[in-house]
This record gives structure tokens, sequence and C-alpha cells, in this order.
């Protein structure tokens, strides 16, 4: 069973591989795409939201969207209600980068799932998505300090 994890992490790098070297014509590093298309797709989301939903620590997060906000890919505002607060939108860079990001990864799943039919590609995603629901418990976990039991 354990080959199950080790296909999803050759998939998972191998993407990241090619993203990371498409992407520098863009300027942008190791990562940080991922960090300014959660931004393009939920503006106005704060830092700690996007560091759960990539699942990545508060300060892994914090570097990244320090390196956006410096290059001008994304801005931060402060929130009406509590200034400690900051909300991240994107810029009109962003947005643009942000269309040449979506293209990619658009194409990169037509590669991925090319030969699956619609009924394989749901019963794919439904997997998928229960596999990183049973994870999700460990994750909150470990990075809360916790032990898992093995």
């Amino acid at each position: 069973m354990k080959e199950i994890l080790r296909e999803i992490g050759m998939i998972a790098r191998a993407c990241d591989s090619i993203s990371n070297i498409e992407f520098k014509e863009l300027d942008l590093t190791k990562g940080q795409y991922l960090y300014l298309v959660r931004i393009c797709e939920f503006p106005g989301i704060i830092q700690e939201k996007l560091a759960e939903m990539i699942k990545v620590d508060r300060t892994t997060a914090a570097r990244a969207v320090s390196k956006l906000d410096m290059q001008g890919f994304i801005a931060k505002e402060n929130d009406a209600n509590n200034k400690k607060i900051k909300m991240l939108y994107p810029t009109d860079k962003g947005k643009e980068a942000y269309l040449f990001l979506k293209r990619e990864a658009d194409y990169s799943d037509e590669v991925a799932l090319a030969g699956l039919s619609n009924k394989e590609k749901d019963t794919l995603l439904k997997l998928l998505h229960k596999v990183r629901t049973n994870i999700e418990g460990d994750w909150e976990l470990v990075k809360r300090g916790g032990k898992r039991n093995y």
C-alpha cells in the first residue's frame, strides 16, 4: 500500500519541478505560485488561512507572502475591524500572472488525466479527497507539536 503515497509524491514533485522551471520567466521563485494562485482565487484571504490551505507552517507562508508583496504580485490591506489582520489581494501584476498560471494548471491537468474517463476522474478526485481528509488530522496534531502513535 505504501506505493500509493510514493506515486502521489512523485506526481506532486514532478508537477512542482515543471512549474518552478516554467514560472521563472514570471520571476516567481520555488513554490510562490501556489500562494499567488490561492490569493487570486480567494481575494482577501488572511495569511493564516492561506498557510492552512496550502498545508505549510505560518513562517513558510509569511516568507512567501512577503516576497510576493515585495515583487508587486500581491497587496496587503488592514482588516476594517482588526488592524493586526492583513488581508491579501492580487495586484494587476498578480492577476496577469495568474492567467498564465491557470493556463499551465489546466494544461497539466489535461496531460495528467489523459486517457481517463469522466467517471474515472470523478472517482480519482473523490478518493484523493478522502486520502487528504484522512491525513489532515495528523497534520494538525503534528503541526501543533503533538506526536502520532504508530
